[in-house]
């Protein structure tokens, strides 16, 4: 794997919605970002009481929370949009949240009028007349949309470079209406004052007086090119969030500006995501300072943090009755009932966490998620514990490693450079960095072998002797230091690299040997032992064994139908377990054939940088994407023939590949005897093709579908079989 330089956008979410950028990342839908954060997760063997065995996997509680970037209310009902999650809803003030009918969608605005329940995000616009419980896309597709307004029948609709849209129609149709707005400009905020209409940009406030006809630039007292991300209105008071600036208030609709953000910490670099109004109290939600408080109109601000987690992005703020709610960038919801004075998290039920990490200790197991968060579970997994660890907004954690008590969390960052390694040695309490001579600290693997401590980095691989105390590269020989995987069996130490293959030490990593014959591809995400047998997960090659140390290998990949192999275990008995892009895979003899083990999974379709994680604790595998899942072992592995041939429930897998030119494949199972109509539809609801309709035997089926004959761009496939209706995404790619 190349190394990468991430794109900002991926890391504040108010921001990475408007950021404007003509690459590929815009114009794919967030799940196809292909961003690859490479890392592994050791399985460490412990004894962990666990659940009777049941027939599929079962989704444990938690973790919750992930990133919050929009709110919207109506009567008792409090909606949430998330970044990968859709949209959730709680009808108890943030106590519980489901999950809507729109899944697996990054909103990054929502918005009400009358009944109607509108959401935008990378997907365009999608309503929903009935609180969320089915959603229709609208008129306006395949634009990534960030702002909404409501005046009277009047709906706008910022976005990421196409300015503002405005329809008249609930949305069944949207025009343009960007006179005077800068070419391709992005419209981060939207907000309406009687008849004026405000947009904040990249290029500083714009105001409409006749419904987005014509737009005027109102910059006086902005500094130039100001970036504009959020407003609040309040009475005659105009309040605009910058990107590093503060804020600015104008009491002259937008004539002149002046910046009221006294108390803001160091006001040259902050960055103001949201803003809401309460009575006579000014709300502002930063990207990485929390919260901050006016009851003065923004002469003076306090910080308002107590209970919310620390350098976190706050990119959302709702008021609603004397509730304030606060969305953060990776920590879920935040709820406040006396004025930000302290907050509680309440985030039961939104699972929208993806986890990289698995790892366990004792009795405890431990997940990190993609955004900073490290979670324990000590009561057989019926609840998770967030842990007082803090990164950056930017950086997460990879692996995890344990020698005794101690507990090594290891980090990377999507800019390319993580924290390093953080040390605790009471059970995830409290951490300290252990980075004295890591000069890498992009750390996408640990391992460990007697006393000695491995970490795998972009530059290199690093071994300390002391708990962390002290690290040393050891790297001689490391033709490529893009060190994603580790495996240990006695003396003998593997690195899988990204682009550089497999190497091979026999001296704890003092000399290292390129072992490569017959890896036909060279991205190994995952390495794994089992007797004598040596695995490599690789990116799109599938797997590779090797029966002599690495010295050769083969490809072992038949019924593996997804190459994307970023996860491997071992366990007892010869079976190996592949986390893939395409779900959970075993296979009980030494890869010659691979079954897919995904009854129970709600989402099987995990692209970089989601990935997956797989860890063994007991009799039990766990497994991390969105949440963490588990399933006993044995029913696995004794199961896995029944499994194949005869499905428990109705289910429909996502299309592979995917993007796809011309043609997919789309599986799909039955557990009895069903009359069967497969559809596919444009993102207008359009029927396109329909490949089955047809009575089918139980048991798994697979058909081709053919888009040659239509245009790039998203579609939608559906499978319908008596009351059972499940529809998944498909993206053309010409």
């Amino acid at each position: 794997m190349r190394k990468q330089v991430a794109d900002p956008t991926l890391t504040t979410p108010w921001l990475r919605a408007s950021h404007h950028t003509n690459s590929a990342l815009e114009q794919l839908p967030r799940k196809e970002d292909k961003m690859r954060t490479k890392s592994i997760c050791l399985a460490l063997a412990i004894v962990l009481l666990c659940h009777p065995a049941q027939s599929q996997w079962v989704q444990t509680n938690g973790p919750y929370g992930g990133p919050v970037d929009c709110f919207a209310a109506s009567g008792a009902n409090i909606f949430a949009g998330t970044w990968w999650g859709g949209v959730y809803l709680s009808t108890n003030n943030g106590t519980n949240w489901t999950q809507t009918g729109l899944t697996e969608s990054s909103i990054a605005c929502l918005t009400t009028s009358g009944d109607n329940l509108f959401a935008g995000g990378w997907d365009g616009v999608f309503l929903s007349t009935d609180n969320g419980t089915r959603w229709t896309q609208t008129g306006l597709t395949n634009t990534n949309v960030d702002a909404f307004a409501v005046s009277g029948t009047n709906i706008f609709a910022g976005t990421g470079t196409g300015g503002v849209f405005h329809s008249t129609n609930n949305g069944t149709s949207w025009t343009a209406v960007n006179t005077g707005l800068p070419t391709n400009t992005g419209v981060s905020a939207l907000a309406v004052s009687g008849t004026n209409l405000f947009a904040g940009t990249w290029d500083g406030v714009f105001l409409s007086t006749n419904n987005g006809t014509n737009w005027t630039s109102v910059n006086t007292g902005l500094p130039t090119n100001t970036g504009v991300s959020a407003f609040a209105v309040s009475a005659a008071n105009i309040f605009a969030g910058t990107w590093g600036l503060g804020v600015y208030l104008s009491t002259n609709n937008g004539t002149s500006w002046t910046p009221v953000h006294t108390g803001m910490l160091d006001s040259t670099r902050i960055a103001v995501g949201s803003l809401a109004v309460s009575g006579t109290s000014i709300f502002a939600g930063t990207g990485g300072d929390g919260v901050f408080h006016s009851t003065n109109n923004g002469t003076s601000w306090t910080a308002v943090n107590t209970g919310l987690p620390t350098n976190r992005i706050v990119g959302a703020l709702a008021v609603w009755g004397t509730s304030i709610f606060a969305g953060t960038g990776g920590d879920g919801v935040f709820l406040s009932t006396n004025d930000g004075t302290s907050w509680t998290e309440v985030n039961t039920g939104m699972l929208n966490n993806y986890v990289k990490a698995l790892g366990v200790s004792g009795t405890s197991a431990f997940a990190g998620d993609l955004t900073g968060g490290v979670f324990r579970s000590t009561n057989n997994d019926s609840g998770w514990t967030r842990l007082n660890f803090h990164v950056d907004a930017d950086s997460y954690v990879t692996c995890f490693a344990v020698i005794g008590k101690a507990l090594f969390a290891g980090t990377a960052g999507v800019w390319g450079t993580g924290l390093g390694v953080f040390l605790s040695v009471n059970n995830g309490a409290s951490w300290s960095k252990v980075n004295v001579g890591l000069t890498g600290r992009d750390v996408r693997a640990l391992a460990v072998t007697g006393t000695n401590l491995f970490a795998g980095t972009y530059d290199g691989v690093f071994l300390s002797t002391n708990n962390g105390t002290s690290w040393n590269a050891v790297n001689s020989g490391l033709t490529n230091t893009a060190v994603s995987s580790f495996c240990v069996s006695g003396t003998n130490i593997f690195a899988g690299t990204g682009g550089g293959g497999v190497f091979h030490s026999t001296n704890n990593g003092t000399s290292w040997t390129a072992i490569n014959t017959g890896l036909t591809n060279t991205n190994v995400e995952a390495l794994a032992l089992s007797g004598g047998n040596l695995f490599a997960g690789t990116d799109q090659g599938g797997v590779f064994l090797s029966t002599n140390n690495g010295t050769s290998w083969t490809a072992v990949n038949s019924g593996l139908t997804n190459p994307t192999v970023d996860a491997l275990l071992a366990v007892s008995g010869g079976s190996l377990f592949a986390g893939t892009g395409g779900g959970v895979f075993l296979s009980t003899n030494n890869g010659a054939s691979w079954t897919a083990i995904n009854s129970g999974l709600t989402d099987t379709e995990v692209d970089q940088p989601y990935r997956n994680a797989l860890a063994l604790s007991g009799t039990n595998i766990f497994y991390g994407t969105r949440g963490v899942w588990k399933r006993p072992l044995s029913q696995m592995i004794t199961g896995v023939e029944s499994e194949q041939q005869l499905p428990q429930d109705f289910v429909l897998d996502q299309n592979f590949p995917n993007p796809f030119n011309p043609s997919t494949s789309i599986r799909y199972g039955l557990p009895e005897r069903s009359h069967v109509t497969l559809t596919v539809y444009n993102t207008l609801g359009q029927q396109v093709a329909e490949p089955v309709q047809r009575e089918q035997e139980a048991g798994y089926h697979e058909v081709q579908f053919d888009g040659k004959n239509l245009s790039s761009g998203v579609y939608f496939y559906r499978l319908r079989v008596g009351e059972f209706v499940e529809t998944r995404r498909l993206l053309l790619l010409r």
